[in-house]
């Protein structure tokens, strides 16, 4: 049987360190990541192997610039599903997942079930979008459609203060 994660991992500074530079830039050679924190190679390269043994780095991404792909206009749909039953919802997060227009899908909670992140070429193509892929299924009862002018994130995680 498979030993359960802690949810909060403990993090020194070195691990912290690592972590910084690994979201800035997680090409950085390992012989530089070492350099910078000022370790041995092998220290860095098993800080890096135990970070991701413990689940803390998940993955390494390519950060794509989705308008370059062709899809430079950004929305999220808000939907609202009725039922809310994980009959009706788990066949809607795949279907959702499926679309090639989805960048990203959050189940939450509030007065919406639903928030899909969506790129498109154009609003024909929104509009397409909603109208043949959204508002046909009997399941979502709601929809609201929001223009995302600029997106900004926080360049590096770190853990809460708490």
């Amino acid at each position: 049987m498979k030993e359960a994660l802690p949810l909060s991992a403990e993090l020194d500074s070195i691990d912290l360190a690592i972590l910084a530079e690994l979201q800035n830039d997680a090409r950085l050679p390992n012989k530089d990541l070492a350099d910078k924190l000022g370790v041995a190679p092998s220290t860095a390269l098993e800080r890096v192997r135990a970070l991701r043994r413990r689940g803390v780095i998940s993955a390494f991404r390519a950060d794509v610039d989705i308008a370059r792909l062709g899809r430079p206009l950004q929305a999220l749909l808000s939907l609202r599903v009725r039922p809310h039953t994980s009959t009706i919802a788990d066949p809607l997060r795949r279907i959702v997942l499926a679309l090639p227009e989805t960048i990203t899908l959050f189940h939450v909670a509030g007065p919406e079930d639903f928030l899909v992140h969506v790129a498109v070429a154009d609003a024909t193509s929104l509009h397409r979008l909603v109208l043949d892929q959204f508002l046909v299924r009997p399941e979502i009862v709601h929809l609201q459609t929001t223009l995302i002018f600029k997106t900004e994130k926080q360049a590096v995680q770190r853990p809460s203060e708490v």
